[in-house]
């Protein structure tokens, strides 16, 4: 039997214009989801050498593998980011030309590839010190899911740093999909961050995290309303984590005013809304958290939440 392919176009076609707000015809050519994702990848195997490759990378070729990788990069790139400048504002109104615009930012997003990788290198030791069941740093590279979401966000975060539309999100939520974690590329995160096995954990656009950071899964840093909308964007909605700060499985925090002070630990399943000083401990208790600080003694009754 042949379907009635007439019938079927034609009810499309009504529907197109009918509700052309989720339609791109006729318009700038968006980038491409596949040729992102294959740019993320390459970009790992970039950024940690002989770990996302298929075959042994040798010290004696790792030059020119690493040019011919880069140059491959660097075009690809170059062609996603003039898309999305094209779709969308160029951030430097100097500059009307969209493809010089985006070989400058992709040659500036390049060289910030070892500053990158300086930043891993805390992430990875973080992990390793931070997780007796690890066995050596490879196993924390190849296996958890946690490299590979930072990885992408920091990779990220240069680009929406830079300007570039469309592309950070595009690239983070694919390690979302692929990892559980979903890390906005517009967070600002120190050095050696850790989330332990990691689904379910989000960490919200405007959130600040310090230094020494150790996150386990399910955790929430959002925002506590996004009924104001488009009204609410480039605001601080998100909350501040500051050095050396235990969140455990299954915490909430939320909101741009609440911070979290430094060393402090806060416990499986909390809610918390408004902040703790530093160097407590805040427990999820008979339904209601209680902030304490760390010598066990109850803190005065304006700090109860």
């Amino acid at each position: 039997m042949n379907f009635p392919v007439t019938e079927l176009t034609d009810a499309l076609l009504v529907s197109y214009r009918r509700h052309g707000g989720i339609n791109h015809v006729d318009g700038a050519n968006l980038p491409s989801r596949g040729v992102v994702v294959e740019i993320a990848k390459d970009l790992l195997r970039l950024l940690f050498p002989g770990f996302f490759d298929d075959k042994v990378v040798h010290s004696s070729e790792l030059k020119a593998e690493t040019a011919l990788l880069m140059d491959s990069v660097g075009g690809r790139l170059e062609d996603e980011v003039c898309k999305s400048l094209s779709c969308f504002q160029c951030p430097d109104p100097a500059v009307a030309d969209p493809r010089r615009a985006a070989f400058t930012l992709t040659t500036k997003f390049l060289r910030r590839l070892p500053a990158v990788r300086e930043l891993l290198q805390t992430d990875v030791d973080a992990a390793f010190e931070g997780d007796p069941a690890a066995r050596s740093r490879e196993e924390i590279i190849t296996a958890y899911p946690f490299i590979e979401a930072i990885a992408v966000q920091r990779l990220a975060h240069e680009l929406q740093e830079a300007g570039v539309p469309l592309l950070p999100r595009m690239m983070t939520e694919w390690a979302h999909s692929r990892t559980g974690i979903d890390i906005h590329p517009g967070a600002r995160i120190g050095t050696h961050f850790f989330i332990d096995h990691g689904t379910g954990t989000v960490i919200g656009e405007t959130c600040v995290i310090g230094n020494r950071v150790k996150i386990f899964h399910g955790v929430t840093l959002g925002a506590t309303s996004t009924s104001g909308g488009q009204a609410l964007r480039g605001k601080k909605r998100h909350p501040t984590i500051e050095d050396n700060v235990t969140i455990y499985s299954g915490a909430v925090i939320l909101g741009g005013e609440t911070v979290i002070g430094a060393g402090s630990t806060i416990g499986g399943n909390v809610f918390l809304l408004q902040s703790v000083p530093p160097d407590s401990v805040v427990l999820n208790e008979e339904i209601k958290t209680r902030v304490m600080p760390k010598k066990n003694r109850l803190v005065p009754m304006d700090w109860q939440i």
